[in-house]
Formats: structure tokens, sequence, C-alpha cells
């Protein structure tokens, strides 16, 4: 059997026996599914409606994508709870020991990346009407879109290079990151692994969450004062929608990248067994993240107009407004001023 260190990261989970931890996997597992039930419910219904009942429009590409990128990963939940059940073993096979993390990272990576698109998209119609009104087309949103796509791809090259099965002395088998060719010794192969881990780490919360979020901060803040200068108080559907769309995957990851980065920090300590406490987080603070895969469809029907409003009318009908682009685009000039609001 080959000697691998980075399958220590999964054996380490097996050392937690403690009533507290064995809450944590339990209510991780309930929420995984009730999330993995509601997600495929909820994105399903908005890849029907937005990818085949509804007009195309930059806003409803946008979010088809999001709901696809959230659809496709949570189809690959299952698989992660038999193994969480398992205590991180994989009985699955190679093939799906790549694939699947190849779809949660893409996932991870392309996810924000597209809230961070769709964030400068309504930036760039708030501050530059009259240009979004002339160039803003669907054609041109789609091929830009497929950015996020290639970028989250070129991100999960390390799942593609280190990724696969390995076994431990007992025969039990894990899929983790393998560096067992990667070095003679075990001095280098403990270095690569070191190495690759902390570069992810890094990558994943600076690149796959950091920078994102910074665009949107900055568009909102752009957004914001364009608003106050022009005196506009009511902001359109497609705002109110992003705007919660951003909200709760900034609470739902948030927990998890911070603990990833303690991890990615602390990498060496916890291949020694110390900082127990951040392994014993993996499981809620995923739960947490994984959890806002299913949230997004529920904020397009709630937030994209009245509560009250939404009760008494279909949810087809209802994800339809809540992704219908906004009327008559808005302008600077005095003739359009009556449809700032709307756009703003």
């Amino acid at each position: 059997m080959e000697t691998n260190f980075s399958i220590s990261l999964n054996q380490s989970l097996e050392t937690f026996a403690s009533p507290v931890f064995t809450a944590l996997q339990i209510t991780s597992l309930v929420v995984d599914a009730i999330t993995f039930v509601l997600g495929i419910l909820g994105n399903g219904l908005v890849i029907w409606v937005a990818g085949f009942r509804m007009a195309r429009t930059v806003t409803t590409v946008c979010y088809l994508n999001l709901a696809l990128a959230d659809f496709s990963f949570i189809a690959t939940l299952p698989f992660l709870m038999v193994s969480m059940v398992m205590k991180e073993q994989w009985p699955f096979g190679w093939f799906l020991c790549k694939l699947i993390n190849i779809i949660v990272d893409i996932n991870l990576f392309g996810s924000v990346f597209l809230i961070a698109f769709i964030a400068l998209d309504r930036c760039i119609c708030v501050l530059h009407p009259v240009w979004a009104q002339n160039h803003r087309t669907v054609s041109l949103a789609a091929k830009v879109i497929l950015v996020p796509w290639i970028l989250a791809l070129v991100l999960t090259s390390q799942i593609f290079l280190f990724m696969s099965i390995v076994r431990d002395q007992r025969g039990n088998t894990y899929c983790t990151f393998k560096f067992a060719s990667w070095g003679d010794t075990p001095e280098e192969r403990m270095k690569v692994l070191i190495t690759v881990l902390t570069a992810r780490g890094i990558i994943r919360f600076v690149i796959g969450f950091s920078m994102p979020m910074s665009i949107v901060a900055v568009c909102y803040g752009l957004i914001a004062a364009k608003i106050r200068r022009k005196g506009m108080i009511n902001s359109s559907r497609s705002l109110r929608v992003l705007t919660a769309v951003v909200a709760s995957f900034f609470v739902c990851w948030f927990p998890f990248q911070l603990n990833a980065l303690l991890r990615t920090v602390w990498l060496r300590e916890i291949l020694e067994g110390k900082y127990k406490i951040l392994t014993i987080l993996i499981y809620p603070t995923r739960a947490l993240a994984f959890f806002n895969s299913c949230l997004n469809p529920m904020l397009y029907v709630f937030v994209g107009q009245d509560f009250r409003k939404t009760l008494i009318r279909s949810l087809p009908a209802s994800l339809e407004r809540a992704l219908t682009e906004d009327s008559d685009p808005t302008s600077d000039t005095t003739t359009k001023s009556a449809s700032l609001p709307k756009e703003a």
C-alpha cells in the first residue's frame, strides 16, 4: 500500500467520538438532506422557467447559469452524504472521486463568479444606461458569461492533477489528494502536500471568495452613490433579487471559507493533531455553505414581489416576474428621468 500523508486529513475525522461532534455530524446530514430535496426541486423549476418558458434576456441568462451551477452541485450531495456516514471513506471508485470533486469546485468558483458578473451587469445598467440600452444584448452576455465558467474550470486543475483513490494500511479507501508519485522521500512528499494544499486554500479564499465579493461591494457602492445623487428611493426587482442572493451567499459561505483559510494557515499543525476544533467545524460550516445552493429559487420568488401576492399566484409565474428584465432601461436624459427608479 502507498504511503500518502494527505490521507491523515480524512482519518483525523475518525478520531472524534464526542457527543458534540456526533450531534454536529447528524445535524449536518439532516441539513444536507433538506438542501438536496429543496435544491433539486427549486433549481429544477428555475431551469424550466428561465430556460423554456421565459423570453431570453440578459437577466434570465445569468440566473439560468446560476441555477445550473447549483443544480449540478446539489446532484452530488448523496455521494458526499454517504461518504460522511462512512467516516469519509469513499466506495464509489476513482472516476466519481474526480468527477464529483470537480463539480463541487466548479460550483464553488462558478457561483461566486456569476454573482460578481451579475453585480457588474447591474452596475453598468445604472451608471451607463445609454450604453447598456445600445450594447447590452443577449448574444454578448452569452459569450461573456463563458468567462466565469472557464476561469472556474482552470482553478480546478489541482483536482485533475492530485485527486485520486488512496488506501490506508487497514484497507479503507478514501477520495483525497494523492502525492505518492510526487517525491522520492516522505519529506519531499510532505513538502509537496503542504505547498499544494496551501496554494489551494489561498486561491479558494482570495480568488474564489474575497475578490468577487469585493467586486460586488464596489458595484453596490457605485449604485448607492448614483441612487443618492439622483434621489431615487425604490429599487428594481432585479436589484432586490441580486441583493438577497449576494447576502445569502456571503452569510452561508463565509464561515466555511474562514475555517478553510485557518486550516490552510495551520495545515502543518493540523497534520500533527493540533487545532482539532477546526476539523470538528468542517461539517457544520460545510452544511451551511451547501444550503446556499437551495436558497436562490426561494429568493427569486419571495424577494421578487410582495410575499402575500406570491402565495396566491402560481410558482412558475412568480419566478417569471422575479427574473424578468426591468422595462425601459434608464437614461440620464431629462426625457427618460421617470424610468430611472425602475432600473436603479
